[in-house]
């Protein structure tokens, strides 16, 4: 098991597009694999290589035991709207409340080359959105309108 260290917010590697994979082989698996212990360990729902530090179009979501490792994943249809609480690994311990499509489908690859389809309702979909904009280089709060609606946990107590 390796748990790689998440670069945080500021980091010039988490707003560089991701370059697709051409060789699935073996240092692809080990990097997944990295990936999947390092987002266990955060723990999270879902992470990019380039939050690791890695340029490589690869990232892994896991939802109620259910993991996808999604290799030069490209969306193909979103719709409907969310505006539900979302984090991010890389900018640990806030939350606002992003904009996203409620329904989101995606073609993929696995590790070794094969296609995979995803599609994706509610959080699954917001999800596939989140690593998707961390592969083209962006950061959920590009999508407020403000980071004043940016929050703790526990900020409204006293």
């Amino acid at each position: 098991m390796t748990v790689l260290p998440i670069l945080q917010l500021g980091a010039k590697e988490l707003r560089r597009p991701a370059v697709e994979v051409t060789r699935f082989d073996r240092a692809l698996g080990r990097l997944i694999d990295d990936m999947v212990d390092t987002m266990r360990a955060a723990p999270g729902v879902g992470l990019a290589a380039n939050q690791v530090g890695r340029p490589e179009r690869v990232c892994v979501i896991e939802i109620e035991g259910h993991l996808w490792e999604l290799v030069n994943p490209a969306m193909r249809t979103t719709g409907g709207f969310s505006d539900d609480p979302e984090g991010c690994l890389s900018l640990p311990g806030f939350y606002a409340p992003t904009p996203r499509a409620d329904t989101a489908s995606l073609e993929a690859r696995d590790r070794h080359g094969r296609k995979v389809k995803l599609k994706g309702k509610g959080f699954l979909a917001r999800a596939m959105q989140h690593e998707l904009g961390h592969l083209d280089g962006g950061l959920y709060i590009d999508l407020l309108p403000s980071l004043d609606l940016l929050e703790r946990p526990g900020d409204d107590e006293d």
